[in-house]
């Protein structure tokens, strides 16, 4: 019987098992294994990671169990982490043993692109992970204890600053999302720090935020950012990180205890090591199809593909999706015989949060921004999470949320604050 492995169980390699599953199980298919992989047991909704950073939704509301996305699916699942690959000898090398393959699907996502830029990897804060989101969580709010009881402004404002670098969809939604708790949250019920020592900054080296988006809809976002009391500097390359602050364009400083790296990606290590032509991201380039070209059993979607057809895609959940769906079914065309497909990129429209009440949208021909455009990027958010039971909890977050105060409590002990391990100054009493 063939055996399709799936490495990844994020959007792609998801939907590709998904897609192949349905096909295989037609009346007059041949019989299929199909595998997936993935190092976590869980799919993970992306785009909400920045409400986990902002204590807005609930982290386990945007996780779904692989099995119970799969139900009764026949497709069979492996939690294990991928280690090498043997293309040559059609196998697998997983940590827990080798797996060999009649068909391979990699969907293996991105990793960060720090751009060879010195102290970025050991200075600044990932976000890629529902990890990297929580553990976001806990050292903004533990920065926020210890500037509520510091007696030194300076060593406050410190603390208290937060810089975002790049100015792209993830950054921009991050960067909203800590506006509303800061602001919101943290100016109102830590009475050791006022609104005007916070501080915000989204750092972009191209000459606008929000490539590939609308100009107009640049512009509100922009305005719409400034309004809510965050500085937006484009053109402001970083060129070094160190403990407590980045150097910008080579020449100024700017002091902050955290700094996000949002600037960018590049395919996975594994990908960027194959025998085979790359991009400038380390993507593997991948014919119309979506094989390589080398090896036509193996085929290449999502953050870590450059198909000849769509060079250019972004990376970005709707992209991957169907690169999925396109990989799945040249599988069970190859099986069969037939003709592949062609993978096309379709622009699905844009939809950025920014923050609270308030977003751009730019969908079927129409651009609008505000309240509105929050709204439905609400309803299209929640449309696509998986499961009914994750589109009620996380419906029930946004609810209370507007209801109630948004939660502060350290649930898990944070990294050290570098400065307060220093001893810093205290007021005498906590707010």
């Amino acid at each position: 019987m063939p055996r399709v492995v799936i490495l990844g169980a994020g959007f792609a390699g998801v939907q590709a098992a998904v897609e192949l599953e349905g096909l295989v199980a037609a009346p007059g298919s041949r019989g299929l294994e199909v595998l997936l992989v993935g190092e976590n047991n869980y799919f993970l909704f992306t785009p909400l990671l920045p409400q986990i950073a902002s204590s807005y939704t609930n982290p386990r509301h945007i996780v779904q169990p692989v099995r119970d996305v799969r139900g009764r699916r026949r497709f069979r699942f492996r939690r294990d982490t991928v280690r090498s690959l043997d293309l040559a000898q059609r196998r697998v090398q997983l940590a827990g043993g080798a797996l060999d393959y009649d068909f391979l699907v990699l969907a293996l996502g991105s990793r960060t692109d720090y751009f060879n830029v010195r102290g970025a990897r050991e200075h600044t804060r990932d976000f890629k992970s529902l990890q990297d989101a929580v553990e976001l969580r806990e050292a903004v709010i533990d920065l926020c204890e210890h500037a509520d009881q510091t007696a030194d402004p300076a060593v406050r404002q410190r603390l208290l600053t937060f810089v975002v670098v790049g100015g792209g969809y993830t950054g921009v939604e991050l960067i909203a999302e800590l506006q509303d708790f800061l602001f919101g949250y943290v100016a109102r019920h830590y009475r050791g720090i006022r609104r005007e020592e916070i501080g915000l900054v989204l750092l972009e080296a191209m000459p606008e935020i929000l490539r590939g988006l609308h100009a107009d809809l640049v512009r509100h976002a922009r305005r719409r950012l400034r309004a809510e009391g965050i500085a937006v500097r484009t053109g402001a390359r970083v060129t070094c990180c160190f403990p407590g602050g980045v150097e910008i364009n080579g020449s100024e400083t700017l002091a902050a205890e955290t700094v996000i790296w949002c600037a960018g990606v590049r395919a996975h290590e594994l990908v960027e090591s194959l025998p085979c032509e790359h991009d400038r991201r380390g993507r593997a380039l991948v014919n119309g199809h979506l094989q390589l070209e080398p090896f036509p059993e193996v085929f290449i979607v999502g953050d870590s593909a450059a198909p000849a057809t769509a060079p250019e895609a972004p990376q970005v959940g709707p992209v991957a999706i169907a690169q999925g769906r396109v990989a799945g079914r040249n599988v069970a065309h190859l099986l069969r015989g037939e003709p592949l497909e062609n993978y096309r990129y379709e622009q699905q429209g844009m939809l950025i949060s920014l923050g609270m009440n308030h977003a751009v949208v730019s969908l079927a021909g129409l651009r609008f921004g505000g309240y509105f455009a929050w709204l439905l990027w609400n309803a299209v958010h929640l449309y696509k999470l998986v499961g009914l039971k994750k589109q009620v909890q996380v419906a029930l977050d946004w609810s209370l949320a507007t209801v109630f105060p948004r939660d502060s409590s350290i649930v898990r002990r944070p990294r050290r604050c570098r400065l307060c391990d220093a001893g810093l100054p205290r007021s005498d009493s906590g707010g």
